[in-house]
């Protein structure tokens, strides 16, 4: 069965949410896998969207995070304000959703520029709500192709914090959210060690570890069990292709 690796990485972002779950969710693949996961395994899955939308149900992809579909069928609709004081930093948020050009060996993301922070390569757009739900979603995913210079040692700017310099260290700050607990890529998953460092702990069908240490910045570990993940299925892949985004915006990614 032929997909592409925005599918995979779709699929196996959607199968790591839990029936119940309360996501903070942008556009994007991450839009996309918690739609998936409520017409599969989670259907009681609650999307919250920053600009103030919470239970979202869209009838169609949205194209922004303000997209009016957002609102049709949703719980509520509050200011953005109530969304990050009022759910998100008292606890209500079991997920955030995350990415950015740059994750750390110890998840730290980088949105804001590629090099010197004064005289950059690249400026990026930056945080937006990100360094917010990193710190104070009860825990993070992160979704992003398995490229080297996407995974350097270390980040050229700290956008949103994963594990800082290690779990302790984070701890040490006294934000309440578990951090980065999975980044899923083309090749696989990895995810934090008992002192945050990223890890493979499984890979897709077809894909090496070999692989994944070439694309990757840092002498990469894997778990001592490594796991392969199981294909898409029939079933996911038509309801991303013919449901979701038949048009292909997002899923198009080789």
């Amino acid at each position: 069965m032929n997909y592409t690796a925005s599918e995979l990485m779709t699929i196996n972002a959607a199968r790591l949410l839990r029936d119940g779950d309360r996501v903070f969710v942008g556009v994007g693949l991450p839009n996309l896998a918690c739609n998936l996961a409520m017409r599969t395994h989670a259907p009681h899955l609650v999307m919250i969207y920053e600009a103030g939308v919470i239970g979202a149900r869209p009838s169609r992809l949205p194209l922004s995070i303000g997209d009016p579909t957002l609102v049709s069928g949703a719980c509520s609709v509050v200011g953005m304000y109530d969304i990050f004081s009022l759910y998100l930093q008292r606890g209500y948020v079991d997920v955030g959703f995350l990415g950015g050009a740059q994750i750390d060996q110890y998840g730290n993301i980088n949105a804001t520029v590629i090099g010197d922070y004064h005289r950059p390569k690249v400026r990026l757009p930056g945080s937006g709500g990100s360094m917010e739900i990193a710190a104070w979603a009860n825990r993070c995913y992160i979704i992003t192709p398995h490229q080297k210079r996407r995974f350097p040692a270390r980040v050229d700017f700290r956008t949103s914090a994963g594990f800082l310099g290690g779990r302790a260290e984070r701890e040490a700050t006294g934000v309440r959210g578990k951090g980065p607990q999975a980044v899923v890529t083309n090749l696989g998953i990895l995810e934090p060690d008992e002192n945050g460092e990223l890890i493979l702990t499984a890979l897709h069908p077809g894909a090496t570890f070999e692989q994944a240490q070439e694309n990757t910045g840092w002498p990469l570990r894997a778990a001592p069990r490594l796991l392969t993940t199981e294909p898409p299925t029939a079933e996911e892949l038509r309801i991303l292709r013919e449901e979701l985004d038949p048009q292909g915006i997002y899923l198009k990614g080789s």
